[in-house]
């Protein structure tokens, strides 16, 4: 098996970790096999658009998500170090309103399966980081949605809270939970 799989207290929600093969040459592994990851976690899904992006040290991306066309997404850190983040929005789940966070780095190789109906965000705790992450859907502006991401009816506890994080426009204006779309 070319994973490891983790559950995580949020229904869905996995942790895995490649098998990886070291020598004195350096490191080799698959970061991503459709029969493996299947096979690993019982999940299929077809992967439509793999985004990558490069952020500084306290950069704070989300809690982005899509309320139609939902994304599932596998996240991995290709350099540095980020804690990645995700919010149960399922009406339906028995981890409705809960989060998980896990810290994901180029060093431990770990990646982390989201499902569809769940909002995604990471801060940068390394120097920076580079988040490499594939999804089930499309981006679709007009359906995309942004939680606020120190909501305190959530309560996600950021690593580095004195700190306030750099954000985006649209993540210092998302809206909190009261007003926030959800899924069924």
């Amino acid at each position: 098996m070319a994973y490891d799989v983790t559950p995580t207290a949020l229904q869905g929600v996995l942790v895995l970790q490649p098998q990886v093969f070291s020598d004195q040459r350096g490191f080799f592994y698959e970061s991503f096999n459709a029969r493996d990851f299947k096979s690993a976690t019982g999940v299929e899904r077809t992967f439509v658009q793999d985004n990558h992006s490069h952020s500084v040290h306290g950069v704070l991306r989300g809690l982005h998500y899509q309320i139609e066309h939902p994304q599932g997404k596998l996240v991995r850190v290709i350099r540095g170090e980020a804690f990645d983040v995700a919010v149960d929005l399922r009406r339906g789940s028995p981890t409705f309103l809960k989060w998980t966070g896990v810290t994901l780095s180029a060093e431990n190789r770990r990646q982390l399966w989201i499902p569809e109906g769940f909002a995604h965000g990471f801060l940068v705790t390394g120097e920076s980081a580079e988040v490499s992450y594939k999804v089930t859907d499309y981006w679709h502006a007009e359906h995309e949605r942004c939680l606020l991401w120190n909501d305190p009816e959530i309560g996600i506890r950021w690593p580095n809270s004195a700190t306030p994080p750099l954000l985006a426009a649209k993540d210092a204006g998302a809206i909190g939970l009261k007003s926030c779309e959800l899924f069924p």
